[in-house]
């Protein structure tokens, strides 16, 4: 689902013991490495570049393996915890790596054999001994860690959950090489929206591109007769195409709504390649039906077809939700520009939708092109899209910003199920939260959210939690 492939994730790894066990249980060693050679194998396995440095058990070798971790760029940090180790050998690699650290408190055996388990066979087995300590540690030094605990034989659970952590970490990077073009300005007066482009790039590390509306007006003039023949090619293959409905501001697509759509639509994909764009983040006025005027309402269908290739857009300038689409789609969920439309209380579901842009990847069946003689709130008239995200289970997830300029996430999970919708050009969808309507709109609001969120396929609560925890930003779910 998403267009723009996810970085490479370097991790690194190094197992622990105490030295004074070997000479005292000689074959202690080789069976601990060849464990660590188990969970190697198993990272390889999930896609990540592996940093192996081997079995840590004296300062000496905490230093080097932290430089080779340094040396090597990780993104994560596994220590595996084979036996007991003292913390002061584990703490020095991890603050020269410098990288979040997951903890593998992983037994080999599901139970103790008590009455035959002799000092040598528990020690294989006491991972768990000294994980306290090293938390206690951590804590104490500010390193960002995670205990993973389970079995390090026929435990999925524990490889789905250092999976996740996985995934959160490409994430992470590739939000550090994005590009979000911010084109034009937000919408006046939604203060929720504004945004300070140093503040998000200090935080996550994503680049924003302020862009012009020239930038835009340039590359439509240059798009020839047959970059629209194709591009209408593609709209029609997309998008069926509505009849009016009983809205009064509904209106049929002429051929000259659909070319001028087709040619704008062009001139996007021209400046989402021009300049490198991971995702664009749009609104201007215009007056009078100028020129920008024109080109910003006929922006939606471009929009759409951009967002489903993995460039989300975000509509009436909300960098933050533009940001919240991204790593929905960088999941491979989706993540449609959304907000909140009306609660249901007869069947005890939010409607939620928006006029513009929408991930037509994630469409409940073939989405609609419906045209419109005005936009409700917004100046100029044209072709909208219209449709219902897929039915199931859904995440939405939404970035605000705290008092003190922090970003803070804020997700729900729910279910999206069938029903009767709006035919009002907009994509709008039945979304079922675990609790009433007006308890969880209350109890979003009470976190100070903006009024988009991102709408995304799946549940994704797990891997956001991790996502999140590696972007060093406060995440609550609500529900």
């Amino acid at each position: 689902m998403n267009g723009m492939p996810l970085s490479p994730v370097r991790v690194g790894i190094f197992g622990i013991g105490l030295a004074a066990y070997w000479p005292q249980f000689p074959s202690l060693r080789d069976r601990l490495e060849g464990y660590q050679r188990t969970i190697v194998e198993r990272l390889h396995t999930l896609g990540a570049t592996v940093i192996d440095a081997g079995l840590v058990d004296n300062v000496s070798r905490a230093h080097e393996a932290g430089e080779l971790f340094a040396k090597e760029r990780v993104s994560l940090v596994f220590c595996y915890v084979g036996t007991y180790a003292t913390s002061s050998i584990v703490l020095p690699v991890v603050q020269r790596a410098n990288c979040p650290t997951l903890v593998l408190n992983l037994q080999p055996v599901a139970a103790l054999d008590y009455p035959n388990t002799d000092t040598a066979e528990w020690l294989a087995n006491c991972c768990t001994c000294c994980v306290p300590e090293i938390s206690c540690a951590f804590a104490r030094a500010r390193v960002p860690f995670q205990v993973v605990s389970g079995m390090l034989f026929g435990d999925e659970r524990v490889w789905q959950e250092i999976m996740e952590w996985i995934q959160a970490a490409r994430v992470r990077n590739t939000l550090r090489d994005v590009r979000i073009g911010f084109l034009g300005h937000t919408y006046p007066g939604m203060l929720d929206l504004y945004s300070d482009f140093t503040r998000i790039q200090a935080q996550l590390g994503v680049h924003v591109e302020i862009l012009e509306m020239e930038d835009l007006q340039t590359r439509i003039d240059a798009v020839d007769e047959r970059d629209i023949a194709g591009e209408i090619e593609e709209i029609k293959g997309t998008f069926e195409i509505a009849e009016p409905g009983r809205d009064r501001i509904s209106q049929p697509i002429s051929d000259q709504a659909l070319r001028w759509t087709a040619k704008v639509a062009c001139g996007l994909d021209r400046l989402v390649n021009d300049f490198g764009l991971g995702g664009l983040s749009y609104y201007y006025r215009g007056w009078n039906e100028n020129e920008f005027e024109k080109i910003c309402a006929s922006m939606i269908v471009g929009s759409s077809l951009l967002t489903a290739r993995g460039v989300p857009v975000a509509g009436e300038g909300d960098l933050k939700t533009c940001i919240a689409m991204k790593i929905m789609d960088l999941l491979g969920c989706g993540g449609s520009f959304t907000e909140f439309y009306a609660m249901d209380f007869n069947e005890s579901f939010v409607l939620m939708g928006h006029d513009g842009p929408g991930h037509i990847a994630i469409s409940q069946g073939k989405p609609l092109l419906r045209g419109l003689s005005l936009y409700h709130g917004k100046r100029g008239y044209g072709i909208s899209v219209e449709f219902n995200v897929r039915l199931g289970p859904v995440t939405i997830l939404g970035i605000t910003e705290t008092a003190d300029g922090r970003l803070k996430f804020l997700l729900a999970e729910g279910e999206s199920i069938a029903g009767e919708r709006l035919q009002i050009g907009n994509t709008n969808s039945r979304i079922r939260f675990s609790l009433t309507p007006a308890d969880f709109v209350n109890a979003w609001c009470t976190e100070g959210p903006t009024h988009h969120v991102a709408l995304g396929v799946g549940h994704q609560a797990s891997i956001l939690r991790k996502v999140a925890r590696l972007l060093n930003c406060e995440l609550v779910v609500v529900g």
